[in-house]
C-alpha cells in the first residue's frame, strides 16, 4: 500500500545575498504532524519530489512548546511559529518561506539581531549589578503584576514586525516588540529608574512616532500580547516626557 504524502514547496537560498529558490518535498503524511516533524523528514531524506538529492533545508528551532520563538517563518503567506503550525490544519501544498523582514543567512534561517540591538538602545533591563545591599525588592502591585505577566511573554520572534508595514529590512522602526518591553520595564518599580533613558531613546527616528498603527501586529503575535495598548501607552508616556524636556531645558 502507497504511503500516503505532503507535498510541501520551500523558498530556499545556498547563503546570505545568493537568489533565491523554489524546492518542493513529499514527506509522510503523519497523524498529529508540525512543520518542524516535517522539515525533520525532508532532513532524513533530502530528495526533491523529482528525485533529485539535495542539501538538506535548515531552519532554526529550539523548544518546540512556542516559548523561544527561534522558529519563525512564513507558512502558507502567514508568519507564525513552525513548532505549533499542525499539518492537519494547513491548507495543501504548505508553502515555507523565510521572513522577509530579515537578513537570509540560509533557506529559512534568518538573522534577528537586529531586535536583539534595539532591545539594548531601549535598554531593556532592570539594574541591579555590584555588590552592595540593595535590601528587599520593591512591593508591585498585584493589578501591575499582572499586566507585567502578559506582556513579559514576548520571546522575540518577530512575528508582529514581519507583519508590520513600518518595519522593513533597510530602515530604523524599532517595531512593536521594542515598545511592549519598554513599558514593560517602565512598570517595573526598579526598571522605573531608567524609565526617562528608554522614553527619550524611542523620541527620535525610528521611534514610537513612526508607528502608522496599522494593528496588524497584534493580530499575528502568537502570545496574544496586547502590543496596540502598549503603543498607546508608551505614545503617552513619550508626549509627557517631551513636556518634561522642554521645561527643564
Amino acid at each position: 500500500m502507497t504511503e500516503k504524502t505532503i507535498t510541501i514547496k520551500v523558498k530556499r537560498q545556498d547563503k546570505p545575498g545568493s537568489p533565491p529558490y523554489w524546492q518542493t518535498f513529499e514527506v509522510p503524511d503523519r497523524p498529529y504532524a508540525n512543520i518542524i516533524s516535517c522539515l525533520m523528514e525532508i532532513q532524513k531524506a533530502p530528495t526533491t519530489e523529482d528525485g533529485k538529492t539535495v542539501n538538506p533545508v535548515t531552519w532554526d528551532c529550539n523548544c518546540l512548546e512556542e516559548v523561544c520563538g527561534s522558529c519563525t517563518m512564513v507558512i502558507n503567506g502567514r508568519v507564525r511559529q513552525a513548532c505549533t503550525a499542525l499539518v492537519d490544519k494547513l491548507k495543501k501544498p504548505i508553502v515555507l518561506e523565510p521572513m522577509s523582514k530579515f537578513p537570509v543567512l540560509r533557506d529559512l534561517q534568518v538573522d534577528r539581531e537586529r531586535m536583539f540591538n534595539n532591545l539594548k538602545k531601549v535598554k531593556a533591563w532592570i539594574e541591579i549589578d555590584g555588590s552592595h545591599d540593595i535590601g528587599k525588592g520593591p512591593i508591585m502591585p498585584d493589578q501591575d503584576r499582572a499586566k507585567r505577566y502578559v506582556m513579559s511573554e514576548c520571546m522575540t520572534c518577530g512575528c508582529c514586525l514581519e507583519a508590520c508595514p513600518q518595519f522593513t529590512i533597510d530602515n530604523s522602526f524599532l517595531g512593536a516588540s521594542t515598545f511592549n518591553q519598554v513599558r514593560l520595564f517602565n512598570l517595573h518599580p526598579s526598571g522605573e529608574m531608567k524609565k526617562e533613558d528608554r522614553l527619550n531613546a524611542i523620541m527620535g527616528e525610528g521611534g514610537i512616532t513612526d508607528c502608522g498603527n496599522a494593528q496588524v501586529c497584534v493580530e499575528v503575535c502568537p502570545k496574544n500580547i496586547p502590543l496596540t495598548e502598549s503603543i498607546a501607552d508608551i505614545s503617552r508616556q513619550t508626549t509627557w516626557q517631551m513636556i518634561k524636556n522642554l521645561l527643564t531645558k
